[in-house]
């Protein structure tokens, strides 16, 4: 009897960084496939990126064309050290964090260390804002080049390179490290507080930093920048800068500083990568809260919705209730509105007046304001508050089948929503407008002002009811509340900038009436300020109630997340 000879074992390769590359193309494409509209949005968004990438490539490369080289060094250092800051924090909140590979998944694989980090890294690498951020910092190059020629720019070509890295790697090893301390859910909610406010900082330290150097003593900037050049913010944008200016023995300092710091970050992303792939861990058997009386259903009201009914409508406002006050992704939204909101009037109305203090009048503003403009400002604060709900089908996930499965009606649906997310913005809303009333030394502007938002906030609701039921998408189920799919990013920014200007645009006859009405519109801006929040925010949920029965299959299939 013939003994049948097997066939030769094929050599098994080992695991490297391109097989995660390869993988990651191979998740991206899965998930543009059969969503058409999906695949637009990603190709409109990276060309804004390009489009943005060519412009920063010119501002960093204008001290080489201007033939200057006094604010070569100041460009190269502030700008690299913003672009490192920037990287870190502005993408928890427009963009997200990149999640396409998470580390939890390859957790049970027998993958070293070493081999998993390089190849999360270089996965990493491949990303639309890690192209624009290379193209932009080109420009760089181009000033080397022009001051000290060839081996000027080649330095700083590295430079730039080490500095993309130093960019993704940083980023990565922020990311990873937070999850060992994101087991407990009170460490998880206070950490997205804490990077949300952070974020929505920049912005106004940005707009601080540009105010403070129009009488800035450009000297002392020099010097500035040189202690930044320093350091592993600046040092890899300013090597082929010091090179350039006969500064020989500082360009390989610099790099060796920023490939140390590289280094050293994917040392500590290695030790941290452990605590990412275990997960969140249970805090605890759930203990019984004291002093709540009325049976279980009660105590599934929180103390903010005991007014309500207990029937639907009351059941859904207090989930959504319960929610937004435990839910890190959405706190972490909370957060933002609250700083932000706070922040963009008082910069618009106060900005360039400045402060006086008078013992019988308090905080007074040197300079005058209009109602034109405090109503501009408001008009910001009120659509940038409804924005947040633009994808709010997106943090149910998966969960949003068990209102599929029970029939609920859109509109009492978008109604609830509605509700309980008012909870908490409407006394936001209020707490600005009366801190910038109190700032500009004008209480009687308090009542216009609240009209203003609340018929914005109106406006944006029935704006983003709509937007979120056509364009909902899909978050991560990942103990990182800013984690994004990849290309979810993309999706996010243009959503976020379509629902704003629409609500905008409905929002602007509010404006119109604040120029024409006069001292008439500091009585009428109130009563009609809710009127016409309330209609435009009952019309959306109206509308948009009709089209969310037609797609609840679809929507359910949209915000899923794929595994």
């Amino acid at each position: 009897m013939a003994v049948p000879v097997s066939a030769p074992a094929r050599p098994v390769r080992p695991v490297s960084a391109r097989h995660f590359v390869r993988l990651k193309l191979r998740v991206m494409g899965n998930n543009f496939r059969g969503q058409g509209w999906r695949v637009a949005l990603f190709l409109i968004g990276s060309l804004f990126g390009l489009w943005f990438a060519v412009g920063a490539f010119f501002g960093l490369a204008a001290p080489g064309l201007a033939g200057d080289d006094r604010y070569a060094l100041l460009v190269a250092a502030f700008a690299g050290a913003l672009l490192v800051l920037g990287w870190l924090l502005l993408p928890l909140v427009f963009f997200g964090v990149d999640e396409t590979l998470d580390p939890a998944r390859f957790a049970l694989l027998p993958l070293t260390r070493r081999t998993l980090v390089t190849g999360l890294f270089a996965a990493a690498l491949v990303s639309v804002p890690t192209v624009a951020v290379l193209v932009a910092v080109t420009g760089l190059v181009v000033t080397a080049g022009v001051f000290g020629g060839w081996s000027a720019a080649v330095v700083a070509a590295v430079g730039v390179v080490l500095g993309v890295l130093l960019c993704v790697a940083a980023a990565r090893a922020v990311t990873s490290a937070f999850a060992s301390m994101l087991r407990s859910r009170r460490v998880r909610d206070l950490a997205a507080v804490l990077l949300a406010v952070l974020a929505a900082l920049l912005g106004p330290l940005q707009i601080a930093g540009l105010a403070a150097i129009q009488d800035a003593d450009w000297d002392r900037l020099a010097g500035v920048a040189t202690v930044v050049g320093w350091t592993p913010f600046g040092a890899p944008w300013t090597a082929g800068i010091d090179l350039a200016q006969g500064r020989v023995w500082a360009a390989p300092l610099k790099l060796l500083i920023t490939a140390v710091t590289i280094v050293a970050l994917l040392a500590w992303w290695s030790r941290s990568l452990e605590s990412a792939m275990v997960g969140a861990a249970s805090a605890g058997p759930a203990r019984a809260r004291p002093g709540l009386t009325g049976g279980v259903v009660a105590q599934l009201f929180p103390r903010a919705t005991g007014w309500l009914r207990r029937d639907r409508f009351g059941a859904l406002v207090a989930r959504e209730a319960r929610y937004w006050w435990r839910d890190a992704r959405r706190r972490a939204n909370l957060i933002t509105i609250a700083v932000v909101g706070l922040f963009v009037p008082v910069m618009v109305n106060l900005g360039g007046q400045g402060f006086a203090f008078d013992s019988e009048q308090g905080f007074t503003a040197l300079g005058e304001s209009s109602p034109v403009v405090v109503s501009l400002s408001m008009l910001f604060v009120g659509l940038l508050a409804a924005v947040t709900l633009a994808n709010q089908f997106g943090f149910d996930g998966s969960a949003y089948a068990a209102n599929v499965v029970a029939g609920v009606p859109g509109r009492l649906e978008l109604h609830a929503r509605m509700a309980a997310f008012s909870l908490y913005v409407l006394p936001m809303l209020a707490f600005v407008a009366v801190v910038v009333a109190l700032l500009l030394g004008e209480p009687a502007w308090t009542a216009f002002m609240i009209g203003t938002l609340l018929a914005t906030y109106g406006a944006g609701l029935a704006v983003n009811s709509f937007v979120s039921v056509l364009g909902a998408y899909s978050l991560p189920e990942t103990s990182n509340p800013f984690a994004m799919n990849s290309g979810a990013g993309v999706v996010k920014s243009l959503l976020t900038l379509l629902a704003m200007v629409a609500t905008a645009a409905i929002g602007v006859p509010m404006v119109v009436a604040a120029a024409l009405l006069g001292d008439a519109w500091l009585w009428l801006g109130l009563p009609l300020g809710i009127a016409y929040g309330t209609g435009a925010a009952l019309l959306g949920a109206y509308l948009a109630g009709d089209v969310l029965d037609r797609r609840q299959p679809e929507l359910l299939a949209l915000v899923t997340p794929r595994r």
